[in-house]
């Protein structure tokens, strides 16, 4: 690795600062660390891992950071980044519907470069394996932190599985494998 890895990792610890992962006390950096991993683990190259570090700090942080992101990455980062972000907060802080924000998400991946898609596809693939880890250890309870509860979830994912599946996506396997342990612990809805 070279120095643009600890400086992203410096950004993406500066833009989700105080942040925690969604209804636990770890702080939220920990994700971009382990999707970062994950890219690298898959095959990502370094923009990519980069990219992985820094995916939510356009919809989390703001975007105001898309200008940092490119002068100390590079369009190719920046463009990454940006096809990894869902949705990015108004003027008000504000996103669109949950729902809405999801299906388009779902219809740009179909047409999203390969190079986007494992960055994507590792940072859902860390999501799905954080579910599944509590869903162990405290039930279907952990559905309740989430916006679109479990029926929202589990449709969620299971789209996504299909479409990283679809596309041939190098880490699809493994997201398929960790809904199905998933879909074992869960009630049917």
């Amino acid at each position: 690795m070279t120095p643009r890895f600890t400086q992203a990792i410096t950004l993406a610890s500066r833009a989700h600062e105080g942040q925690l992962r969604k209804g636990t006390s770890i702080p939220y950096i920990t994700h971009p660390v382990v999707v970062a991993g994950l890219v690298a683990q898959y095959g990502g190259d370094e923009d990519q891992q980069i990219a992985a570090l820094l995916h939510d700090v356009l919809e989390d942080g703001g975007p105001q950071y898309a200008e940092p992101i490119e002068a100390q990455f590079g369009p190719r980062v920046l463009a990454l980044v940006q096809a990894c972000t869902d949705g990015v907060p108004d003027a008000q802080g504000q996103k669109l519907p949950w729902t809405e924000r999801k299906r388009a998400y779902l219809a740009h991946l179909k047409t999203a470069s390969d190079d986007a898609l494992l960055v994507s596809g590792c940072d859902k693939l860390s999501n799905a394996r954080a579910i599944l880890d509590d869903l162990v250890t405290i039930g279907p309870a952990v559905f309740d932190r989430f916006t679109a509860k479990l029926e929202g979830a589990v449709w969620y994912y299971e789209a996504l599985s299909r479409l990283f599946t679809e596309r041939k996506a190098p880490m699809a396997n493994a997201l398929a494998d960790t809904l199905q342990k998933i879909r074992r612990l869960v009630p049917p809805t």
